[in-house]
């Protein structure tokens, strides 16, 4: 009754603070507005605070001529020639005729590499690690292999721009959280949209696999799981196998045209099943990879091993199961103390020499993708062939995830995403002068460089200043 007799006065009271708040957004919108103006007033044109500009398809032919061209699947290719027409290399070699109406770009002196692959990223996922609203990596729940990467993608990210500067020219967007993530997505670093970026949606199933070691705990279980956070080892791996047999049942129905309700979970996992793509499961230890190898054989699916940080103590197995790796980090120190401080640098190179076969990611942070490049580097500066490493950032990530019939290589038909460099992408010392991503010469303007041009600026208008003075 209370509540009914002063409705009116709330109400009342409700609106004055609406209007107030309002009032105060209009003059902060307003204060924001004069400062942008203000900014865009003294700020050089070159220094744009778009950063960098997404570019049209390719409409014109372009012939890039006189390179050195790493193919990385058939060798290299001295003073070469690139053809790139609708997006797709039409031709490759030394002896190439010019197509009539093309525009050729001389790059004698250069090297041409296929754009660099990162299997493992966040890269458009996330902006600010401290800023949750701008982040979309994991999802709530345990079971949540419907979740597709891609249209997570925020194609505006600023670290878009340095992560392709970097010759990071593909990235495998993954999804996080839970025992059974979502599925990666394939995402060309160029475009408007999320869709206009999306090479392939549904490029792997991702599995967060349980850690014997941890103690069950409230408030999140493996990966950022919560219904299994109180549930023990194998009571986590029961479960995993259980989300399994339903999908599989779920299969099995629809497969038989038995009337059923759709699910969408059970429906994404299809593929996986059936093994037209693959599933990636996160595991580090020795326990953890080798019950992850044994689980996957009795259910039949094409494994991938993420993390692999004890990958060379299971190396026999992996080469005899032919289960490939994503390595997440090159770039740190071992985590345990009888390790020499090698381990993660040298891994590379000795699984190598054992015959397992593997790819280098940038650690999955998406302020770490850029340095994708150096992990493959620093694996070269402790043993591995530079012409594994090679492979590692480019066609060995595109095979494991079903893509390298477009991208991971220079071949004709693949599409034509490539670097143009003064060196190997691999060292620190190399410039990535230009690159195209599907025949699209990109812009190469990103947020560092905007940022050095602007204060080289500030730093010659005080030289300039203290002349006069």
């Amino acid at each position: 009754m209370t509540l009914h007799m002063n409705t009116p006065k709330i109400e009342r009271v409700m609106r004055r603070e609406l209007h107030r708040l309002t009032h105060r957004l209009s003059v902060r919108a307003a204060a924001v507005a004069l400062s942008a103006a203000a900014v865009s007033a003294v700020t050089p044109a070159h220094a744009d605070a778009q950063v960098r500009m997404t570019v049209p398809p390719q409409e014109q032919t372009v012939v890039l001529r006189g390179a050195t061209i790493h193919t990385v699947t058939n060798g290299v290719i001295e003073n070469g020639t690139i053809v790139m027409q609708d997006g797709v290399i039409r031709a490759i070699g030394t002896d190439i005729a010019t197509p009539a109406g093309a525009r050729v770009v001389d790059v004698t002196g250069k090297h041409i590499y296929p754009g660099l692959i990162d299997a493992y990223s966040t890269v458009g996922m996330s902006e600010i690690g401290s800023v949750d609203v701008s982040n979309d990596i994991n999802e709530l729940g345990d079971f949540n292999p419907n979740v597709r990467a891609d249209v997570a993608v925020n194609a505006e990210s600023r670290h878009i721009g340095t992560t392709r500067s970097a010759g990071v020219l593909v990235a495998f967007s993954t999804p996080g959280g839970g025992i059974i993530s979502g599925l990666s997505s394939a995402m060309s670093l160029e475009g408007w949209t999320w869709e206009e970026m999306s090479i392939k949606g549904a490029a792997a199933l991702n599995v967060n696999w349980p850690n014997p070691n941890a103690r069950p705990r409230r408030g999140g279980g493996p990966g950022g799981g919560q219904q299994t956070a109180q549930l023990g080892y194998d009571e986590q791996v029961q479960a995993l196998k259980d989300f399994f047999a339903e999908a599989r049942a779920y299969q099995a129905a629809v497969a038989a045209g038995e009337r059923t309700r759709t699910d969408s979970r059970y429906a994404a996992m299809i593929p996986a099943l059936t093994g037209a793509i693959p599933v990636v499961i996160a595991a580090n230890s020795v326990a953890q990879i080798n019950d992850a190898i044994t689980w996957g054989k009795e259910e039949k699916l094409r494994i991938v091993i993420r993390g692999g940080e004890d990958a060379i103590h299971v190396a026999d197995r992996l080469v005899a199961e032919n289960v490939p790796v994503i390595l997440t980090s090159t770039m740190a120190a071992p985590n345990r103390s009888y390790e020499g401080y090698d381990g993660a640098y040298s891994s590379p190179a000795k699984l190598h020499a054992a015959g397992v076969k593997f790819a280098i990611s940038g650690g999955a942070g998406a302020l770490y993708t850029n340095r994708l490049p150096w992990e493959a580097g620093v694996a070269v500066a402790f043993g591995l062939p530079e012409e594994e490493a090679l492979k590692a950032v480019t066609i060995n990530a595109a095979e494991f995830m079903g893509v390298a019939d477009q991208v991971g290589s220079l071949e004709v038909g693949k599409q034509a995403t490539l670097l143009i460099t003064t060196g190997t992408p691999l060292d620190m010392t190399t410039n990535i002068e230009q690159s195209y991503i599907q025949g699209r010469e990109i812009n190469m303007m990103d947020i560092q460089k905007h940022f050095f041009e602007k204060y080289m600026i500030k730093i010659e208008q005080q030289k300039k200043k203290k002349i006069a003075s």
